[in-house]
């Protein structure tokens, strides 16, 4: 490796300040050591002084958004390796609603638009909830629709009432025809592992995924607000998200659900991808964890490609190297797995660079949509952190 100049990634961060977001961590570990580390930005530049003065800092939490599902699905896997489950096992054994024949129908717009959108042509075909599996879920390719504005039922039901509607939704499309990214699918992988273990998912991660690895940062919300990176300004609550997660559906769910809800540090979320990389290689734990995390060959069954529609190549709950150039991972090796998350969140590991990074943002703290701020950044950091890293020049 060339001697590693952080000026290009620092100049990457000053560049997007106040367009893709107002505040950012980005913790890059190389072979295993923090390369990286740095804050930028202020939480808040909207709010009345001195709150729109403070900057982020090292110890700020951000709302991980989709790369909670990492932990989910980390933790499920456990679950797995206890033998309590089985990827190819049925849906309906552990959640016996998840029956029936469904209709396949058009899903809600997920950016909550209030429109509808059809995956496929109408069609007559029904979709057996029972034939779905574990495995379909954590590929993204069962059928089931993106989005369900569960938070909008009024009167809002239980957190048990909310599940037991995603349990009962029609199909977006026939099973395994085509890979639709679903925060549904993980809902429902939330909601088994609650029945698998009887206890609360928050409970579950803690116990198997951050307490083991001492990621101390990442919980659930509701958190202290002090040092939470704001989100979006609300306005069916009149007031911006801040220690609250930003998922309308996770919030319904009181905070805490296999989609979304976690709340961390770049430096906690590169240390769990770093646990991830050595799984995968079958490397010994990294210091402060309390023992071996996954089992090598359940990493390799999770980065494996399970679905692809496309440019979208999915493993088991994780994201995988995609051919398109405008893709975060594109610039990684064809090895590499992550996840983004759509307050502006990333974590990628790339075994063939022996490289971790985890980005964190509040990019939704300027609205939605915003992708042709944020996915160009994050584009052109991926690109700076592997030129940095092997000293090649990526076109």
């Amino acid at each position: 490796m060339t001697a590693f100049d952080p000026a290009p990634i620092d100049a990457s961060l000053r560049r997007a300040l106040g367009v893709a977001f107002p505040a950012a961590q980005l913790v890059i570990r190389h072979r295993g050591e923090a390369l990286y580390d740095a804050a930028v930005g202020t939480l808040d530049p909207k709010a009345d002084a001195p709150v729109s003065s403070r900057p982020a800092d090292a110890s700020t939490r951000f709302d991980l958004a989709s790369v909670s599902k990492l932990f989910t699905v980390a933790a499920f896997m456990t679950l797995v390796e206890d033998g309590q489950a089985g990827v190819d096992t049925p849906v309906h054994q552990v959640l016996p609603g998840f029956t029936g024949l469904r209709r396949i129908a058009p899903q809600p717009d997920p950016l909550g638009s209030g429109k509808t959108m059809e995956i496929v042509p109408p069609t007559a075909a029904r979709v057996e909830a029972r034939a779905i599996t574990f495995r379909h879920l954590l590929a993204h390719n069962s059928g089931l629709p993106a989005w369900l504005p569960l938070w909008k039922h009024d009167p809002m039901p239980s957190r048990d009432g909310l599940i037991d509607i995603a349990v009962a939704t029609d199909f977006a499309y026939p099973t395994a025809t085509k890979v639709v990214y679903s925060d549904v699918g993980l809902i429902l992988l939330g909601a088994a592992m609650e029945r698998l273990s009887g206890q609360r998912l928050d409970r579950i991660v803690r116990e198997r995924v951050t307490a083991p690895l001492d990621l101390h940062s990442i919980t659930y919300g509701p958190i202290a607000s002090e040092n939470a990176a704001p989100t979006e300004f609300y306005a069916h609550q009149g007031r911006r998200m801040r220690g609250e997660v930003h998922d309308e559906n996770a919030w319904a769910l009181a905070g805490i659900s296999g989609h979304a809800g976690l709340f961390g540090t770049a430096r906690d979320v590169a240390a769990f991808g770093e646990a991830l990389r050595r799984s995968y290689l079958g490397l010994a734990p990294q210091p402060g964890a309390s023992g071996a995390f996954l089992r090598p060959d359940t990493l390799r069954e999770m980065t494996r490609l399970q679905s692809q529609d496309g440019d979208v190549r999915r493993g088991l709950g994780f994201a995988l190297w995609s051919p398109n150039p405008r893709a975060m991972s594109h610039a990684l090796g064809q090895n590499a797995f992550g996840h983004l998350g759509f307050t502006g969140t990333s974590l990628w590991i790339d075994p063939e660079n022996e490289l971790v990074f985890a980005c964190l943002s509040n990019h939704v703290y300027y609205g939605r949509g915003g992708e042709d701020t944020m996915t160009p950044f994050r584009v052109a950091l991926s690109q700076t952190v592997i030129e940095g890293i092997t000293g090649r020049a990526i076109s």
